[in-house]
């Protein structure tokens, strides 16, 4: 009889236990900050300059989109932000000082910065931002389990770059030769020459790339265009081409060469036309991804997301600088015209 009051007492126990346990898995995942008591510590890496334009694009909607999630900076969550001012060079440097803070996650802008993130560490988890096919830039095994430390959001890459070429071949349809410049700083392009190939079938025309690390490449660039009779051009965004992006107006001016850029704030007068992920719209979703990570997710079992939303601008400023005419379906289809 002991025995049997002994096991009835110990079940009886168990089940009390598990019957206080289930309000708790009931309840909303909570997050580190609440968690430990203490603020969670996120750090923001970035290689262009944050004037106002990056500080719209890309600081303010991830700040927006942590004080969606009930973050707020200073109680329960320490934003440091890092900006390598356009200087390539710097990521790595910037990198390693963030991990030295003790951060819970890193956020990297572009894929520069996140191929610093990459090399820096291998442990703390980072949500990579506005980056192209994590598969080809090494950073994931698959899009649906990455199987590391990086998880993120892809802006489609070299599909956008297809759309950006067809764009030129539209507002010039004559055009037999098109140029794409591009910082091999930024990232290795994997795959472009493969994809080179189909555009210029697709397309009928021939396309070649033209490099410019820093702005004392421009000018050659621009004089081996003319040599070569390019007729229009796809820019890169990255920090360069960011950074001196006046510059690079007033020479598509100059030279009357149609082009087509990687974001709105790349356009300054001279360049025809941008087709782009929405930046903000990225970083604010990269809020929601770091949210998760604070809330227990590994970036090894987070897919990769793909931005979901396109924004085509077109400077009519440019256009008629350029002489070129663009046409009505063309301007209605468009998400925003530079009057």
């Amino acid at each position: 009889m002991i025995s049997r009051s002994l096991d009835a007492s110990g079940r009886l126990k168990r089940r009390t236990a598990c019957a206080a346990l289930l309000p708790l898995l009931t309840l909303p995942r909570r997050s580190l900050a609440q968690v430990l008591g203490r603020q969670a510590r996120v750090g923001l890496l970035i290689e262009p300059a944050l004037d106002t334009g990056m500080q719209r694009a890309v600081v303010e909607p991830f700040r927006q989109g942590l004080r969606q999630l009930g973050y707020i900076e200073g109680q329960n969550i320490v934003l440091e932000v890092r900006s390598a001012d356009g200087k390539f060079e710097r990521l790595p440097e910037l990198a390693n000082e963030l991990l030295r803070l003790e951060l819970d996650v890193l956020v990297a802008a572009f894929p520069a910065a996140t191929y610093a993130a990459k090399n820096a560490t291998r442990t703390l988890p980072v949500v990579a931002a506005s980056i192209e096919n994590p598969i080809v830039m090494g950073l994931a095994v698959t899009m649906a389990r990455p199987g590391g430390n990086i998880t993120g959001i892809s802006a489609y890459g070299q599909e956008v770059v297809a759309k950006r070429v067809q764009l030129v071949h539209e507002f010039v349809p004559t055009v037999r030769r098109i140029g794409i410049l591009a910082n091999p700083n930024a990232g290795p392009f994997t795959g472009l020459d493969r994809e080179i190939a189909k555009w210029e079938r697709t397309l009928g025309v021939q396309i070649s790339v033209y490099e410019a690390r820093g702005p004392d490449d421009f000018e050659g660039a621009f004089a081996a265009m003319a040599r070569e009779q390019v007729g229009g051009l796809v820019v890169f965004a990255d920090s360069n081409t960011y950074t001196h992006r006046v510059r690079l107006n007033e020479l598509c001016l100059q030279r009357r060469m149609p082009s087509v850029w990687g974001g709105r704030d790349f356009l300054t007068g001279g360049g025809l036309a941008s087709y782009q992920s929405d930046f903000p719209a990225m970083f604010r979703r990269a809020a929601s991804l770091v949210d998760k990570i604070l809330k227990g997710d590994k970036p090894a079992e987070m897919p990769f997301e793909q931005a979901t939303k396109l924004e085509l601008v077109i400077d009519k400023r440019a256009a008629k600088a350029l002489g070129i005419t663009v046409s009505k379906a063309r301007l209605m289809s468009a998400d925003v015209v530079l009057e």
